[in-house]
């Protein structure tokens, strides 16, 4: 077996063990963590079902087991929302706010019991090895799919990263006036526009241009403030250059504004190097360009808008 693979299930056995997952009594409440997770996250406010389900990654059919049992011990309501019938919605019940606080309270004692047999050097590097563990997991939940730009996650990113650079360029940011006025254009057969989510939601979007036997172009990268440090622009790189290549492109560009600084390391970093401009966007102080290579065995292909 792979050493890493052996180190992982051997991390997973530690956790579950540790902190208590292998009980049907988690926490010493008379429920298993599945239930006690989902008081948990519905929260104070209530929350769609739907979102809970993506938020936990669970089917539909685990969650409904799950929820009739709160249900059946009065913590928890389920009904239809206020102004759309199809949607259902779960809330606490007073006795649900109470068991959620009760479980509040332990899991900090829990977590309480996992640093007290530590000294202070040992204790300051489990909780940073956590951090980190965390941030990786994270990185390795979120999905990218390729969306219609039109999509509401991707007009949610375009929209977020359009008011986003509007504060960060000295002249602000109007789409009309850029040399990509409709993300349209990065539909196939044209294009292809990638949206990245986590749990559920959108966190980032990042297209290409495929012009025939042209250079192929990244437009409209964009990472939401909370999923930065996850490596996400690194991926989308990845990703539109794979894409690209096998498009049979073996150019990559890209064009970027001089108030991006973070952009413009990245894309340094990740093999770009700046070149003359390429083209006559009003907003780009800085074009790149990238030589890439179709993967051993690959032809040209067609982006397929489902994939």
């Amino acid at each position: 077996m792979d050493e890493r693979i052996d180190l992982v299930r051997r991390f997973n056995r530690t956790v579950t063990e540790r902190v208590g997952v292998l009980h049907d009594h988690y926490l010493g409440r008379d429920r298993p963590v599945g239930e006690a997770r989902l008081l948990w996250e519905i929260g104070e406010q209530g929350l769609d079902v739907r979102r809970l389900r993506e938020r936990l990654g669970l089917d539909s059919g685990y969650v409904s087991r799950l929820l009739r049992s709160l249900e059946a011990d009065g913590l928890v309501v389920v009904e239809p929302h206020p102004r759309d019938g199809r949607v259902r919605t779960v809330r606490l019940t007073g006795r649900g706010r109470a068991e959620r606080s009760l479980i509040d309270d332990r899991s900090n004692e829990l977590a309480g019991s996992l640093l007290e047999p530590l000294n202070s050097a040992q204790r300051a590097r489990l909780v940073a090895a956590m951090a980190e563990v965390d941030r990786l997991l994270t990185a390795a939940t979120v999905a990218l799919d390729v969306v219609d730009p039109d999509h509401p996650d991707a007009r949610y990113c375009l929209t977020s990263y359009f008011d986003e650079v509007r504060g960060l360029f000295e002249t602000g940011f109007d789409p009309a006036l850029s040399l990509l006025p409709d993300a349209g254009e990065l539909r196939p057969e044209r294009g292809l526009f990638l949206v990245a989510r986590l749990h559920g939601e959108p966190v980032g979007c990042a297209g290409v241009k495929l012009p025939p036997g042209g250079p192929a172009e990244i437009k409209r990268m964009w990472v939401a403030p909370r999923a930065r440090r996850l490596g996400l622009g690194r991926r989308f790189l990845a990703e539109l250059e794979d894409r690209a290549a096998r498009h049979g492109c073996d150019t990559l560009r890209l064009d970027t504004n001089r108030a991006l600084g973070a952009a413009i390391n990245l894309y340094r970093s990740f093999g770009f190097q700046e070149v003359a401009a390429f083209n006559d966007e009003p907003y780009a102080h800085h074009w790149f360009e990238k030589r890439i290579a179709a993967p051993p065995g690959d032809g040209p292909s067609i982006v397929s808008a489902v994939e």
